[in-house]
């Protein structure tokens, strides 16, 4: 079971009779989330083998993760936002449990996302299972 903020998302594109509602939704999730300074905008941030520009940076506090992020694609900048709503505040082992595919199919993302978008969407999930493995 996913996060609350992510399952109240999920029952918000219930609503939603088109994929376009769901992109524009997307979208505006992306645009609420605060930017990323500049800072933290390093090589170590930058997740490869997305086609646009996309920083993740997560941290542990009290052993539960926490993290931003930022693109400059719009639609990528939602899709970090839906990733925040289903990850931020788990523990190591409870980021490692979510099916990632299972959980962003319930929206229906997996079939509307190009092919350069789920792969960069695939390496965002991926880095953050590979730092909640680390930390576990």
């Amino acid at each position: 079971m996913a996060q609350a903020g992510f399952e109240e998302l999920v029952e918000d594109f219930e609503f939603l009779d088109d994929w376009e509602d769901r992109y524009r939704t997307v979208i505006e999730l992306g645009k609420a989330m605060e930017p990323l300074p500049e800072a933290l905008k390093v090589p170590a941030t930058k997740v490869e083998g997305c086609a646009s520009q996309v920083w993740l940076h997560l941290t542990w506090e009290g052993g539960k993760l926490h993290f931003e992020g930022e693109s400059d694609a719009m639609i990528v900048r939602g899709l970090i936002a839906v990733l925040h709503r289903l990850y931020d505040g788990l523990a190591p082992a409870e980021v490692a449990a979510i099916d990632a595919r299972a959980e962003l199919g319930r929206l229906g993302l997996n079939e509307h996302l190009s092919a350069q978008r789920s792969n960069g969407l695939r390496a965002m999930v991926e880095r953050i299972q590979e730092q909640a493995a680390a930390a576990a």
